[in-house]
C-alpha cells in the first residue's frame, strides 16, 4: 500500500467518523453504531501510525514498503 492509498482510507474513515458521530444528535449510539465507531477509530490510528512509520523509514534511507500494520493493542498503548 502505497501513501496515496492509505491517505485515501484515512479519508474514508473519518469521514465515516464523523457521519457517526453527528447521526444521533441527542440520542445515544446504539450497541452496533458504538461498536463500529470503535472500529473505525483503531482503524484509523493504525493508518496514521502505518504512515508515519512508512515516512519515518523513507526519511532514514529505508524501504517504506516494509512497515507494516501494528495491532491494536499496540497503537491504542502508546503514550502520548
Amino acid at each position: 500500500m502505497d501513501d496515496g492509498t492509505i491517505l485515501k482510507h484515512i479519508e474514508k474513515l473519518s469521514a465515516e467518523e464523523q457521519e457517526l458521530e453527528e447521526s444521533h444528535h441527542g440520542t445515544p449510539l446504539s450497541k452496533e453504531q458504538r461498536a463500529r465507531l470503535r472500529a473505525v477509530e483503531i482503524e484509523l490510528d493504525q493508518a496514521y501510525d502505518l504512515l508515519r512509520q512508512r515516512r519515518a523509514r523513507r526519511s532514514a534511507g529505508l524501504d517504506p514498503n516494509e512497515a507494516a500494520v501494528r495491532t491494536e493493542g499496540v497503537v491504542e498503548n502508546y503514550l502520548q
